[in-house]
């Protein structure tokens, strides 16, 4: 799928690439607005009227992202709550084959989210990832989430990458088609980043499926 001696940097996203997007989803979509619900004393088919257009509203902008923004819009510690259901935190499988085999290989590695900082350092409590990059990068230090072409000038400032000689995988395909916009070469999608929903359409980017192909492509490239 990939000729791995055109590809020096792999930029990686962490929900729904690395970590099963199942958390997320559940946190956000039922979780959260039950304890909303519960907070206001209503039920939940209240709670998910009230918060899903709010949600749908902020979609592609930083602070449908932001922890700090949500804890002041729904009046509620956003992050605390996600503590309490940290449990469901998980790596996908073999994604920390993968990146062991990209160490080994001696490829630049860099982990890009749009997650808040209080996120992913709740996620890298529970699971170990640190040790497999050289960078963890939030769009939230550049102020810019990765659907703006203003994320991609402010990362290459700060990383030199040769978007030519790059490859970016991510779940999002808004996300994948502004880092086409800018220049990267090699992009995959996510074939389920949830593994309790179904596959996903990935329209024009090929997809990964199961990381062990593209471990088995690195060890032989």
């Amino acid at each position: 799928m990939l000729n791995w001696t055109a590809i020096d940097t792999v930029l990686l996203d962490m929900d729904g690439t690395l970590l099963d997007l199942h958390f997320d989803n559940h946190f956000w979509l039922e979780y959260l607005p039950q304890r909303y619900a519960d907070h206001h004393g209503q039920s939940l088919a209240w709670a998910k009227a009230e918060v899903y257009p709010l949600m749908r509203a902020k979609q592609g902008q930083l602070d449908w992202y932001c922890l700090d923004f949500w804890t002041r819009e729904l009046g509620l510690p956003i992050v605390e709550l996600k503590r309490e259901i940290a449990h469901l935190i998980s790596l996908r499988p073999d994604a920390d084959l993968f990146l062991q085999a990209l160490q080994r290989a001696g490829k630049q590695v860099v982990l890009i989210t749009n997650a808040h900082r209080d996120s992913l350092s709740l996620k890298m409590e529970r699971v170990e990832l640190m040790t497999w990059f050289q960078r963890l990068v939030s769009s939230h230090d550049y102020g810019y989430p990765k659907e703006a072409e203003a994320f991609w000038h402010a990362l290459q400032a700060e990383i030199p990458f040769d978007p030519e000689r790059t490859l970016f995988i991510d779940d999002s395909l808004p996300i994948l088609r502004s880092a086409r916009s800018y220049g990267v070469a090699h992009l995959l999608a996510v074939k389920q980043p949830d593994s309790r929903g179904a596959p996903k359409d990935t329209e024009e980017f090929a997809a990964v499926g199961d990381y062990v192909e593209l471990v088995e492509g690195l060890t032989e490239g």
